[in-house]
């Protein structure tokens, strides 16, 4: 027990720069939520919860909130349903498989931010490449950015074509750990592909499934980068997250408290919908 006790002096550093780069902003920015601040003002008025409920009060919070979901919802479950059916064609095949997993991880390597400056280049309405390919065959593009429906589409397949790769890489991974013996069992019983991939590839992934998910659930509610230089939020607000709409309270119209507010109230409803969806996936394939 003593040995044992030793150990948690390595735990030590990890702990200490976990405390500096994530606990302590975690809670200031909760402290800064309490408060009436302007960025650049010297002056602080306590509000208690005031930030909460005045932002739980706007329309453009569940707007942005409504958004966020939609997007998210749409290009994870586009990831997993492709990264999936890409990772069990690459376990599947029997030769260059590590060839075919190169080119298919080249979106991910690409930075997000360049990434999107070439959807931008080819979805841009008029002389945008799509756009030239349709006019081409006299056909009438919709306008892929301007439309608030195309706008959203055009996000979530932005965000699935970059990140796709990359969960297609850890569940090919996770594929190589399935234990053959099973497969080769249910074969033998005349089991066709998908009642395998139903009752013994899905369940054996489901810890590798609600991690990739939920790690893919986190980043989408923080989408920014592809968003803003995509749509910039619209048209309108389309497609504004709640990340956006943080962004522009804090660093547009530079209310500080209230974006913090925002902040903590974004974090509480993604730990809502990962422990949901944790709970429900595992209570699933726990029964089956």
């Amino acid at each position: 027990m003593r040995w044992q006790r030793g150990l948690w002096l390595f735990l030590v550093p990890s702990f200490g720069l976990m405390t500096l780069v994530l606990l302590w902003p975690l809670g200031y920015a909760a402290y800064l939520s309490t408060f009436d601040y302007y960025l650049g003002s010297r002056e602080m008025h306590f509000v208690g919860l005031a930030n909460y409920a005045e932002l739980l009060g706007e329309a453009r919070l569940w707007h942005s909130l409504w958004t966020t979901i939609v997007i998210a919802l749409g290009s994870v479950a586009a990831e997993f349903a492709l990264g999936f059916v890409l990772a069990l064609a690459l376990y599947r095949l029997t030769f260059s498989a590590r060839v075919f997993m190169i080119f298919l991880f080249l979106p991910h390597i690409i930075t997000p931010v360049v990434a999107t400056l070439f959807l931008k280049w080819i979805l841009t309405s008029n002389w945008g490449l799509l756009d030239a390919t349709f006019l081409t065959f006299n056909l009438n593009p919709p306008d892929w950015l301007g439309d608030p429906i195309w706008a959203k589409i055009c996000v979530i397949l932005a965000d699935a074509w970059i990140f796709t790769p990359f969960v297609m890489l850890v569940l090919y991974a996770a594929l190589q750990t399935l234990d053959q013996a099973q497969i080769e069992a249910a074969s033998i019983d005349g089991a066709d592909g998908w009642r395998i991939v139903r009752h013994i590839i899905l369940p054996s992934l489901v810890p590798v499934i609600v991690f990739t998910v939920s790690v893919r659930l986190m980043d989408v509610f923080r989408f920014f980068d592809t968003i803003y230089v995509l749509t910039g939020g619209g048209p309108g607000t389309a497609t504004e997250t709640i990340t956006m709409y943080t962004y522009q309270l804090g660093f547009q119209l530079l209310q500080v408290g209230k974006a913090s507010a925002l902040g903590i109230i974004t974090l509480i409803i993604v730990a809502a919908i990962i422990a949901t969806f944790s709970r429900v996936l595992q209570r699933g394939y726990g029964r089956s």
